[in-house]
This record gives structure tokens, C-alpha cells and sequence, in this order.
């Protein structure tokens, strides 16, 4: 359902794993140019699987219990690719004085925000209609 609060979270989430990947380059390499996410299929296979459960999830409104774990598994996945960066650039060679990150590393650290939001808000409504239902 679009009036829900959690579907607006959850499509940031999509927008930022599927979308800013483009735009936002991750780091710089030796020779002064951008990595994207694009030049590597293991990261843009982890964007887009992340892009992937956000648009599952906010399709599967009927079963909250099955989009609050869709959003569990989103979040590890994030924490994966988050991990995998902070491995990668703490390896780069030929740092110089100036290190320079991109900011499309803390892309996941936005869309982990998003998902716990959003899977707060889906427990919200579960609350809700457990509360509903031991009023009848």
C-alpha cells in the first residue's frame, strides 16, 4: 500500500541501493580516476540485490512478518557491502597525503537507515493489528 510510511522508506532504500550508484563514485584509484560501482560486478550485484529485496518488500504488504525479514535480510545485506568497502579501502595502495574516499561508500549506511525505519514502522502496524484482533 502506497499511504503507508514504510513504503516511502522502503522506496528511498531501493532509490539509494538501485540509483545512487550512478551518480556517486566510491573512491579514487592510482591514477586519479573514479571508481564506481559499475567497475565492479561483485558491488553492483550487492546495490542491486539490496535495490531488489526494497522492491519485494514493499510489494509483499499483506505479510508484514515476511517484509519485516525481508527487511532483516536487506540490512545484513548492507552491513555485508558496507564491510566489504571499509575492507577495500583500508587496503588501497599508494595512498598519498590526501585520501580520497568517495561518497558512495556511505551509501549503505542511508539505506540501512531507511530499512530500520522502515521495518520500525512495519512493527508498528503489526502491534496494531495484534491489538485489533484481541479486541474482538
Amino acid at each position: 500500500m502506497i499511504q503507508r510510511i514504510q513504503t516511502l522508506y522502503l522506496f528511498l532504500a531501493a532509490g539509494i541501493s538501485a540509483g545512487l550508484i550512478f551518480v556517486f563514485h566510491l573512491w579514487l584509484n592510482n591514477e586519479g580516476v573514479k571508481v564506481f560501482a559499475l567497475d565492479n560486478y561483485t558491488y553492483l550485484g550487492l546495490f542491486l540485490g539490496s535495490a531488489l529485496l526494497s522492491l519485494i518488500s514493499i510489494f509483499s504488504f499483506k505479510n508484514r512478518k515476511f517484509q519485516f525479514v525481508l527487511g532483516r535480510l536487506n540490512i545484513i545485506l548492507n552491513f555485508i557491502l558496507l564491510g566489504i568497502f571499509v575492507y577495500q579501502s583500508q587496503n588501497l595502495s599508494g595512498e598519498t597525503n590526501v585520501s580520497e574516499k568517495g561518497i558512495g561508500i556511505l551509501l549503505p549506511i542511508f539505506s540501512i537507515v531507511c530499512l530500520v525505519l522502515a521495518n520500525k514502522a512495519i512493527k508498528k502496524d503489526e502491534d496494531l493489528v495484534k491489538s485489533v484482533d484481541r479486541l474482538r
